[in-house]
């Protein structure tokens, strides 16, 4: 009996596994067409935290003139990595400001994110173009948000109704958009965790 249940058990996992990893059509455009940010504090201190969130407002006012008119990921990341100094330049900025003398990196390439919900939308785990904005030791709690299409709205992300029409008008359908606002349903919220799972075994 013992035996059977550990064979059920195991063939259930292995369905879900399988479940969780297969492609769902249309999520590859979702990471072939977005650009997160990142922004990594200084620590978890209350100071360094407050900074971190001024430093974000700071390259959030540079990036969103540069990034106006932008129609794909491709020339998105063209025109970031061609102003990666001016970037650098506004987060620091506020660093000297303030009178510190905290390190500021940044950079621009592929990283793995975790799932991420946000008021309307969730973004499934996975690798994406992103930038990378690490302040002084950057051992603190981490600020995440979609960079491109301009979903990023300082303390809040956009409405439903404006995220759509952002994604839409970058090259994804509809139906595509509907992945990472209906992450609810049982088939996308199996596979996310799985593959969060997953990748943090490898």
């Amino acid at each position: 009996m013992q035996k059977r249940l550990l064979t059920a058990t195991l063939a259930l996992c292995a369905i879900l596994l399988f479940i969780g990893l297969m492609p769902v059509r249309g999520e590859a455009e979702i990471y072939d067409t977005v650009v997160r940010l990142h922004v990594l504090a200084n620590s978890d201190s209350e100071e360094d935290q407050a900074r971190k969130l001024r430093v974000r407002d700071a390259v959030l006012e540079v990036t969103a003139p540069m990034l106006e008119g932008c129609k794909t990921q491709a020339e998105a990341r063209e025109r970031l990595e061609a102003n990666l100094t001016a970037i650098q330049t506004a987060a620091e900025s506020v660093i000297t400001a303030e009178g510190r003398t905290d390190a500021i990196s940044i950079l621009l390439g592929e990283e793995e994110y975790p799932e991420r919900d946000y008021d309307s939308f969730c973004f499934p785990a996975g690798t994406y173009l992103s930038l990378r904005v690490c302040i002084g030791e950057a051992e603190g709690q981490n600020w995440w948000c979609c960079l491109f299409p301009p979903l990023c709205l300082g303390t809040s992300t956009a409405s439903s109704s404006q995220a759509e029409e952002e994604f839409v008008a970058v090259g994804l359908t509809p139906s595509q958009y509907k992945i990472i606002t209906e992450s609810e349903k049982p088939v996308y919220k199996v596979r996310f965790k799985l593959l969060e799972i997953f990748q943090g075994l490898w």
